[in-house]
């Protein structure tokens, strides 16, 4: 029997944690908590979560996660942060169905906006998680182009088999599933996207944070490059999503200049990310 357990990271989530926590009753839950000013960690105790605390400082996208999945110890790791929330438990089990089914070794969820997310906050979100489910592979690169190592540890399944045999989640500033994803795919692994496994997760991020987000991305993207340019440039996709959102944008032309700005912040930071010599 395969069996699937569930690693969350949290930090400062203690108004989150039972929406997160309600569609994945009976789970197994390892929760690393950033060392919470609020009660996060409390609740997940008393929730009958295994919490593991750790200084905010010593946290690493690529090397916490690695952490957990190893306490975990089961066939399947779900990583999940805070504010991604299921629709309902069979999303889980939709999830994780191509992992069980040996189809791939890597799957994740369509992720779906907040009910009051803005115009670049839904978009974004439309434009990388479409409505159709699909498995890639390295014979899909003609398709999808640099898409095919997309992946997002907001709310995916791994195989833990897989994973160590690429050596499990690296150190890295931001983009470890992307990663974790092309190490996969280039030894023959395959990723599956399941659009009927469906999570509330957007960010309402500003100017400033899109910027420092994208920096990191910038930065994550110089150092996984020598795997990613079989597939093309990051460039061809981010001239897609840009002239698609100011396409949508025109519909209500009072929000071209936010989308602009919004676009240029994301520009910005990833080519100051990728000038960046520290790593």
């Amino acid at each position: 029997m395969t069996t699937t357990g569930i690693l969350l990271l949290t930090l400062n989530g203690e108004k989150e944690i039972e929406r997160l926590l309600k569609p994945l009753e009976g789970q197994k839950i390892v929760a690393i908590d950033s060392s919470s000013d609020d009660n996060t960690a409390e609740i997940l105790k008393k929730r009958g979560v295994e919490v593991h605390v750790i200084p905010r400082s010593e946290f690493n996208h690529g090397l916490t996660r690695e952490k957990g999945r190893k306490l975990l110890g089961t066939d399947i790791v779900v990583m999940l942060t805070q504010d991604a929330f299921f629709k309902g438990p069979e999303d889980l089990e939709r999830l994780v169905e191509p992992l069980v089914d040996k189809q791939a070794s890597v799957s994740y969820a369509r992720q779906l906006p907040r009910s009051n997310a803005g115009l670049c906050e839904s978009f974004s979100r439309g434009f990388n998680y479409p409505e159709i489910s699909h498995i890639r592979g390295l014979k899909d690169i003609p398709e999808w182009g640099i898409y095919t190592f997309f992946v997002s540890n907001s709310a995916a399944a791994w195989s833990q088999a897989a994973l160590d045999e690429i050596g499990g989640f690296k150190e890295i500033p931001f983009g470890e599933d992307t990663l974790a994803c092309c190490e996969l795919i280039h030894r023959g692994h395959k990723v599956a996207y399941q659009a009927e496994s469906l999570v509330e997760h957007s960010h309402d991020f500003s100017l400033k944070e899109e910027f420092q987000r994208n920096f990191q991305v910038g930065q994550s993207r110089k150092q996984i490059e020598p795997l990613l340019k079989v597939a093309g440039k990051d460039e061809n996709r981010g001239r897609a999503f840009a002239k698609a959102l100011l396409k949508q944008a025109c519909k209500t032309p009072w929000k071209i200049p936010y989308a602009a700005m919004h676009l240029g912040a994301k520009w910005l930071g990833y080519k100051l990310g990728r000038a960046s010599s520290s790593i």
